[in-house]
């Protein structure tokens, strides 16, 4: 069986997001670079499965500038076997996104299709939902466990109420929570290995998809800074302030 992995191109999570100065955008310039962290928890699943020998093939496509093949190389390292990059340097939407991950899917088959639940950029938690509807697939969000068998995915996924098990008849889409595994870190020997590994590029013009964004960013500005807080002197000062100045009691 061969698993497809969506991996994005993000700011690293350790990194402090600037906006520009006239607030046109994130300012990227000399900013480190990761895979999201959602997206490498569902590489590491994609790799366990492997190992289990559920799979045969895993292939991580990304979506991005011609830098997005670091992303990729670093999947790779981790023991992805090959990998898809649809260069593009517009700004991708979560459809636009979906649409060409389903012309993917059309082109490799796969049995699985695992993606990060969202990206931390844009938090938009939509391509797994969106990739479904256009496939047709069965989808199991928010997954904290996976086990494949038999043709079939059992999810346990997390809802506001608890744990939720479905079963999804393979092929299927799952979308990957953080508990659902702890992601390994690539060895020297696997990421001299990766740099051999194929890597296709192709374009959203060979995908047949239009990746025109249908939204218009207005301003991007940070947070509100966080007012210093301040001592009170016994419990009575600190009821006396709750109930008269910030009044939630």
């Amino acid at each position: 069986m061969k698993i497809l992995v969506a991996v994005k191109r993000v700011v690293d999570y350790n990194v402090k997001v600037r906006a520009k100065a006239d607030g046109s955008a994130v300012d990227l310039a000399n900013v480190k670079m990761a895979i999201n962290p959602f997206c490498e928890i569902a590489v590491e699943e994609a790799v366990r499965l492997k190992e289990k020998g559920v799979a045969t093939e895993i292939v991580v496509v990304s979506m991005g500038p011609q830098a997005a093949q670091e992303q990729i190389r670093t999947a790779l390292a981790l023991g992805a076997d090959r990998g898809i990059l649809v260069q593009t340097d517009a700004e991708l939407e979560p459809l636009a996104v979906a649409k060409c991950l389903k012309k993917i899917c059309d082109d490799e088959q796969p049995g699985i299709v695992l993606l990060g639940k969202q990206a931390i950029d844009g938090d938009n938690n939509q391509t797994g939902q969106m990739l479904a509807a256009l496939t047709g697939y069965p989808q199991g969000t928010f997954a904290s466990e996976l086990v494949v068998e038999d043709g079939t995915a059992k999810v346990t996924r997390e809802i506001d109420g608890g744990l939720q098990t479905v079963s999804l008849k393979l092929p299927a889409i799952v979308t990957s929570d953080l508990r659902l595994n702890e992601p390994r870190y690539a060895s020297l020997p696997n990421i001299m290995k990766a740099k051999k590994k194929p890597l296709d590029t192709k374009t959203a013009e060979d995908l047949g998809v239009d990746v025109s964004p249908r939204t218009k960013l207005l301003k991007v500005e940070p947070p509100a800074e966080r007012q210093a807080g301040i001592k009170v002197a016994d419990v009575a000062e600190l009821v006396d302030k709750l109930k008269n100045e910030a009044k939630v009691i």
